[in-house]
């Protein structure tokens, strides 16, 4: 019999019968979701979706959940806390100043104990101090507002390579990275001469200032370290 009188008989709609699937053109999304989960084994859904902005693929916080989870790609619990992957490309020299900047926290005490951070930033190519920020806690949005503070004065730099620390791979950095146009560049874990302008300097900081000085307060840690 004709399809109208068999849907009429079966009591279901014409339109619902001659229904094809779409596809629904997430193959190129899904490949490259992978490939970056991949490269960031310890980046949940919501990063990596920051990542595919950056590159152009578009999609909504459900929609990459739901390909997420469909690719298994859940971030497994550990154990034991160990360091996050970084990403695994060669790094060429730096032929220029401002071309690319190195940055790394190093550790004190005041003199009553209590722990306190630095942030160092250096220009790979004329070993210049950039910046030297003490503080008891720097997150990754005072590191990005730093980075401004310190683009405001001398330009934007074209990289910025750092280990793979909680504040560098926070989503205020992803987010200022992808805003900024700035390429980040994560060392290998367990590689610090990767980063090796930024390591030489923390160590001559280190020997030349932080050993030889006793810090009482915050403001005379500033004061000495910004002198």
């Amino acid at each position: 019999m004709s399809e109208r009188r068999a849907c009429s008989l079966a009591g279901l709609d014409r339109s619902t019968f001659q229904y094809a699937k779409k596809t629904s053109g997430d193959e190129p999304l899904r490949a490259r979701l992978r490939e970056l989960a991949g490269e960031r084994r310890r980046f949940g859904y919501r990063r990596l979706g920051i990542l595919l902005a950056r590159e152009g693929h578009h999609a909504n916080h459900k929609k990459l959940y739901r390909i997420y989870a469909e690719e298994k790609l859940a971030v497994r619990r550990r154990k034991c806390r160990k360091r996050a992957l970084g990403t695994r490309r060669p790094m060429v020299l730096p032929s220029r100043a401002n071309k690319r900047w190195s940055l790394d926290f190093v550790s004190d005490t005041l003199t009553y104990g209590r722990r306190f951070r630095i942030l160092c930033v250096v220009d790979d190519f004329t070993r210049e101090a950039l910046a030297v920020v003490p503080d008891f806690s720097i997150s990754g949005h005072r590191l990005a507002r730093e980075l401004d503070a310190i683009i405001a004065r001398r330009g934007k730099p074209k990289t910025i390579v750092s280990d793979n620390g909680t504040e560098m791979t926070s989503h205020a950095i992803f987010k200022w990275v992808q805003d900024r146009r700035i390429e980040w560049h994560y060392i290998a874990p367990g590689k610090p001469t990767q980063n090796a302008f930024i390591e030489s300097f923390n160590g001559r900081l280190r020997d030349e200032c932080l050993n030889e000085e006793l810090f009482s307060t915050m403001p005379e840690a500033r004061a000495v370290l910004a002198a």
